[in-house]
């Protein structure tokens, strides 16, 4: 691979997020129906051919910035090293997922209007489940190079309930505007819940 062809696919995964974070911010604040693909083209500065070149839909516009979040998260669990995921996640999500005394950044108030829009729009909805699903499958193979002859099974319930676990906090927040705890906190509480009881080694 040249350092040319390196760039080019550099500049293409920009140009993707950038599409993806005005998608974001368009939907966060007016809702699915409001926007159209040529508002959130001009929000990233590019032509409407363009946003085709790279998205079939708008919903599906999403999707590069909610899957950088997902490999963010993974890789952090990578690199704890080997060891119970028990301990590993909870500590990952608050690493990842915290806000400083309670308050929202852009970021988490864009996040919560992204979710209460999807929730409201089953195309957008049908995005942040497959984002979700994708992660589930791939965070399975870190926690098998994790935690040596790792029962397959147990490998799969872990990665499950800590995907659902992050998933299922930031949903419970987003829908509840007088919720005070913060989605870190749901989502370790969530997921203490449900990896109780899986035996990593059978």
């Amino acid at each position: 691979m040249t350092s040319s062809t390196t760039l080019t696919q550099r500049r293409k995964e920009f140009t993707r997020l950038d599409i993806a974070r005005s998608a974001a911010r368009l939907f966060a604040a007016d809702g699915v129906s409001a926007v159209t693909a040529e508002r959130i083209a001009d929000g990233a500065g590019v032509s409407l051919r363009t946003f085709y070149r790279y998205f079939r839909t708008k919903e599906e516009s999403v999707a590069p910035l909610l899957s950088v979040g997902a490999d963010q998260w993974r890789q952090a669990l990578a690199d704890t090293g080997p060891g119970d995921p028990r301990t590993a996640i909870p500590q990952v999500i608050r690493a990842l997922l915290d806000v400083d005394g309670g308050a929202e950044d852009s970021t988490r108030r864009m996040m919560r209007g992204l979710l209460r829009a999807a929730a409201e729009d089953d195309a957008l909805l049908a995005v942040w489940d497959r984002v979700n699903r994708d992660s589930e499958e791939r965070l399975q193979e870190v926690i098998t190079g994790l935690v040596p002859e790792v029962d397959p099974l147990a490998a799969r319930l872990m990665a499950a309930a800590a995907t659902d676990a992050v998933r299922i906090g930031f949903e419970h927040w987003a829908a509840d505007a007088g919720c005070s705890e913060p989605p870190a906190e749901l989502a370790v509480r969530a997921f203490e819940q449900l990896s109780r009881g899986i035996l990593l080694h059978g």
